[in-house]
């Protein structure tokens, strides 16, 4: 009889404790959603909130996302909502509201958006946060001193010259052309060869697995946050894009170790009266990591990290810088002028003194940045209540800052202008 007792009594204890948590758990809920709703938002249906409007394509999902963003801060508003199934997203849709967020040191930790990506960057520069990043920031700095940068300026210099070899057999055709996976490849060559010290040539064999397995991962990490039914693991990869999204991955991460373990084996048997040989960046991690201050597995995400942000950012702003002037000759002509002011008939070397007479060239970079930045968003998690301009953002959503949005809204045009002074979003008072 006692045993039943204290069995019943434990019973009734563990029930309260579950409805108390419970109840808990449903207040923090209902409070997120009510302080949520109040910022304007396209319309959602509960549990898939805005994701059944969504575009099915990166691209078509953009434009539609920089619409929304031009609507709401046409009617004043800094601050536009989305649920991705029941996550809520808040995005910041005008620079003043960016800036509050941005100039803040308690919103540093990354989204839930960014989790995708942990099997493949780990905790890396882009996904750590807190001590570590700052840490690690602290550590890497020094990698882009500009005297560092400077000495591979022969590296984007031979990788140029071979990048215009693969674009000479369709300058007499006429014909139009995709040049964006040109672009890509070239950008990957000039990354690994200053990042890591090897020679991918992925210039000349267009079929490397790594650019394949890359570019394959950016779209299911697409995939995985546009369907918030994959977020549940079995669902991932019962569709098989878990599968093969881990088949990529360990291409990816397998050729990164390669190149490591090489470059391992290649300082041990290095000369030591060749210590004034230009370094890599991984050089550099192996420099750190021989003071104790890295894991293998931390260079390998450091360098991953470099590779990913490195290759495809920068290919992002070239492809779009070379697209705005081939659709404004003027432009395109006025560059060409510059170029043959700078070097004339020859056919020398780029120098760094060279790059500062690039002022037009600049300019016209910079634009393309405006109207298509390479990192359309980015995501903070919100860990505890904050106000930004008058709106209380609650805990446990995130906040998205968005150039793409931003750059768009109706005070900024959104044409390809170098007449006019830059937006005042991107003065240097900006963060």
């Amino acid at each position: 009889m006692a045993l039943a007792s204290i069995v019943a009594a434990a019973v009734v204890v563990a029930l309260v404790l579950y409805w108390k948590k419970m109840y808990l758990l449903i207040r923090e809920r209902m409070r997120l959603i009510n302080y949520v709703e109040k910022i304007p938002g396209p319309y959602s249906i509960p549990i898939l909130g805005t994701t059944w409007q969504f575009k099915w394509n990166i691209a078509g999902l953009a434009m539609q996302l920089r619409d929304w963003g031009h609507h709401y801060a046409s009617e004043g508003h800094g601050l536009v909502k989305f649920w991705l199934a029941m996550r809520p997203m808040v995005g910041c849709i005008r620079p003043e509201t960016a800036k509050l967020v941005l100039e803040r040191n308690d919103i540093i930790t990354k989204g839930a958006e960014y989790n995708i990506l942990m099997p493949w960057l780990g905790t890396g520069l882009l996904i750590s946060t807190g001590e570590k990043w700052r840490s690690r920031r602290k550590i890497l700095t020094p990698s882009f001193h500009f005297k560092v940068l400077n000495e591979f300026l022969v590296v984007h210099d031979s990788q140029a010259k071979i990048f215009l070899e693969q674009l000479e057999k369709f300058a007499a055709s006429g014909k139009e052309f995709d040049m964006f996976p040109f672009v890509k490849r070239c950008a990957l060559d000039i990354i690994c060869e200053t990042a890591m010290g090897c020679h991918v040539s992925s210039q000349e064999n267009h079929n490397h697995p790594y650019v394949t397995s890359v570019q394959r991962m950016n779209e299911l990490a697409f995939l995985h946050e546009r369907m918030p039914w994959m977020w549940i693991k079995a669902i991932w990869y019962a569709s098989t894009y878990g599968l093969e999204y881990d088949r990529h991955l360990k291409i990816v991460t397998d050729f990164t170790r390669k190149v490591i373990d090489e470059k391992v084996m290649e300082r041990k048997e290095m000369n030591p009266l060749e210590g004034d040989k230009k370094k890599a960046f991984l050089d550099l991690l192996l420099d750190v990591q021989a003071e104790g201050n890295l894991s293998y597995e931390d260079i390998r995400e450091e360098v991953d990290t470099f590779m990913f942000e490195g290759h495809d950012t920068t290919s992002s702003s070239m492809g779009w810088t070379l697209w705005f002037l081939a659709h404004n000759p003027k432009c395109q002509k006025k560059v060409q002028e510059e170029m043959d002011e700078i070097f004339g008939s020859s056919d020398r070397s780029c120098t760094s003194d060279d790059l500062k007479q690039m002022k037009y060239l600049e300019k016209c970079i910079k634009e393309s940045l405006r109207l298509r930045p390479p990192v359309p968003n980015f995501t903070r998690k919100v860990e505890n209540d904050i106000e930004i301009d008058g709106t209380t953002l609650p805990k446990g959503c995130s906040i998205m800052v968005s150039p793409y949005m931003i750059h768009s809204n109706p005070t900024v045009s959104l044409r390809f202008i170098l007449s006019k002074e830059l937006p005042c979003f991107v003065k240097s008072d900006f963060p």
